[in-house]
Parts: C-alpha cells; structure tokens; sequence
C-alpha cells in the first residue's frame, strides 16, 4: 500500500483549477462490485477513493425491488424482511457508508438506483401487481439486456406514498448530505396505459389515451404528472431534513423527455433540485461537448451546481483513461461544477491498462484536494447549502 500511495504522489499534475472546487464524485453500486457487501470492503474503497482527493460518493440504497438498508418501510410493505444478498443481513450498509465518508470528509448522497424499474420476480410485484404500469397492448415486461423487468406506475397514489416514505425513512434516520435519483425515476413512453392512470387521463381531459404512445400531448401529460410528483418528493424531503439536498442525474434532455417522461428541466426551474449531474456517457469527445453545449444545459448551470456524469466503462464496455482525462478537462474547460463517474469497480478495472495505471491518471486529475462547489441561490430560494465536510 505505501508503495502504491508513493506512486500516486510523485505523479506530475498537468491540470489545474482556479477556485480548487469542484465535485468529484462516483457512484457505488452492487452490480458487477463487491464492495458494499462487507464493511472492510466499504472502508476500502473510500479510503482509496479519499487517497485520489475525490469528495463524493453516492451509495445505491434501492436496487432491483429492495433497499439496501433495512428498511422498516419496505418490510412492512413486504410482510418481511428481505435481503437481496445475505451478506448485508446483520449489516446496515448505508449507515457504514455514511460513517466512513464523513470520518474522511466526504459528502454522501443516498442514490436511489433503479427508480420506478424492477425486476419481473421481485417480491413488490408479486405482492402488489396493481401497481405495475402497461402498455397500449397490455404487455407490462420490458427486456434490459439479459433481464426482464416491469415498472412501477409513477402516477399510482400508493407507489408515489412508498416511494415518500423510503426518501422520508432515509433523510430521517441517517446522516445524509442528499438524495439522488436517476433516469430510472420516469418512464418509457410506451407505457401508461394501465387502468389508473387512463382513468385519470380521461377525468382530466374527457378523452381517452391515444393509441400513439409519442402523441405529443399524451407525452405532455404524464411528464406534467411526474413533474408534481417531484415537486411533492422536494417538499416531503425538505419538512423532515431542510440542509438534504436533492440531486438529480439523468439522460439528456432531448431523450430524457420524450422517451422517458423525464422532464428535468422543468424540475430545475421550479426549485426541486439542487444539484444536477447530467449523465454524459458518449464514446468520443465531439459527441461529449456537443450534450455539454446544449441551452438547457447551460441555463440549469446558471442556477444550481451542475457536474457532469463520465461513464468510467462498464464490464462489457471500457472506457480508455485517456477519453476520460479528455473528458474531465472538457468540464473544466466549460465552466461546470465538476464530474462523477459511473462506476467505482470500472475506474479501474477491465480496461486495456492496468489498474495502478488508471490509478495513477486519476490521480494526475484530482492531485490537489478540493472542496464541493457551494450551492448557488436557485430560482426557489428554498434553502441555504449546509457547510462542506471535506476538510482535508
């Protein structure tokens, strides 16, 4: 180890801030990673992480139909307590996580991975299959990759109050710095043909849904349904923690919106997020800067802290270090708050040069420590910015 450390420390830093703020995030997920399946494995990776000066990290809390945390929300819902790896039973992960990032000065936000989406066998569908939402031909399974999963109906009264109470059992009982929810927290655009909510697309206009799924007003419509429902999610967190913030990382726009009903924008302008990391996962730079040139963009960037999502690689799917140092420098480049990177295991591994290397680069990037990025007055003036934790 100190001979790794040693490494890392004589690198030569080309790279510069002015302000040395910035945030320097990554995302910790159990899928394809081990890490938050053992405390000696959380402690690991943020102490590696805090060694290359990032200062944010957001834990996966609910993935695949369960909370990674015991949850007295879900197992009352449930009927009893699930643990989707038997390796957190007698653990509370998010509570290890909370603790070892602010030992070391790190802000951490509780990320809400899959959202709305769920595998087709979870136990919240099978005990509540009322809730799943369906297409025009009444087909509920969408195939991601290998899986086949379904999705919650955002629109449904009894999904909406779930999803509050495991926000509000979060920002109530730990010592979050945020909550963060992702491009899962829509919905494809096929869907929104179930019984409810053509109930009430037809008590609100008097006709029924059309049979075109992208028919521009049906898309209007339910985005418009998702966006109260993120005004009532900003509210709820705000009465049990004011200093939570509330992050959102999504698809650009001009995707987010018409293929997921994710309306993002329109939750910036209204005040309901606080942070916006965009998720940027395009192979070559000219792709990249023209997503970080967009109006959208460069308005949210104008109002709130807005980082930058980089897609580290996946197990399939490496990401070359070198597109990665270009991509970081565009950022800074442009003038945004700064980047994370989707996701831990993969800033490393299964890419062509060895981790020690990539290591190296990273730290080549973030070689001086650097503090979050305050939070500037939003259009709401909802809340002031709780002080920064990282005080290396």
């Amino acid at each position: 180890m100190i001979s790794v450390i040693f490494a890392l420390q004589s690198v030569t830093n080309s790279y510069s801030l002015p302000n040395q703020k910035e945030i320097r995030g990554v995302w910790l997920t159990n899928i394809d990673s081990e890490i938050l399946f053992s405390k000696q494995g959380i402690d690991s990776a943020i102490e590696r992480l805090n060694r290359i000066n990032f200062n944010t990290i957001y834990p996966t809390v609910w993935q695949g139909g369960y909370s990674l945390y015991p949850s007295e929300v879900a197992e009352t819902v449930y009927g009893e307590k699930i643990y989707p790896d038997s390796r957190l039973k007698g653990r509370d992960m998010l509570e290890e996580t909370i603790n070892k990032g602010h030992q070391l000065g790190m802000t951490v936000m509780a990320w809400f991975e899959f959202g709305f989406m769920m595998p087709v066998d979870s136990s919240l569908v099978k005990q509540h299959p009322d809730w799943l939402t369906e297409r025009r031909d009444g087909t509920q399974i969408e195939i991601k990759g290998e899986d086949e999963v379904v999705w919650l109906n955002p629109f449904h009264p009894e999904v909406q109050q779930f999803i509050l109470d495991l926000v509000t059992e979060i920002v109530s009982n730990y010592d979050v710095d945020g909550i963060q929810f992702d491009d899962h927290f829509g919905l494809p655009v096929a869907f929104g043909y179930d019984d409810y909510t053509s109930s009430l697309y037809r008590q609100d206009i008097n006709l029924n849904p059309p049979d075109e799924a992208r028919d521009s007003f049906w898309v209007r419509w339910r985005a418009d349904q998702l966006n109260e429902f993120m005004g009532r999610v900003f509210h709820t967190v705000k009465a049990a923690n004011p200093d939570c913030l509330i992050s959102v990382s999504p698809n650009p726009l001009h995707f987010s919106l018409p293929a997921h009903l994710q309306d993002w924008f329109t939750w910036e302008r209204k005040g309901y997020i606080e942070e916006l990391v965009l998720q940027v996962y395009r192979p070559d730079l000219e792709r990249f800067v023209d997503e970080l040139k967009r109006t959208e963009v460069q308005l949210a960037n104008s109002h709130i802290p807005v980082a930058i999502g980089i897609l580290s690689g996946l197990k399939n799917r490496p990401t070359p270090i070198e597109m990665i140092e270009k991509q970081v420098q565009t950022v800074r480049d442009r003038g945004f708050n700064g980047v994370s990177f989707f996701f831990y295991e993969s800033l490393w591994h299964w890419a062509e040069k060895p981790p020690i290397e990539r290591e190296k680069a990273l730290y080549n990037l973030f070689s001086f420590p650097a503090s979050r990025v305050e939070m500037r007055n939003n259009l709401s003036q909802k809340t002031d910015q709780k002080p920064d934790r990282h005080t290396k």
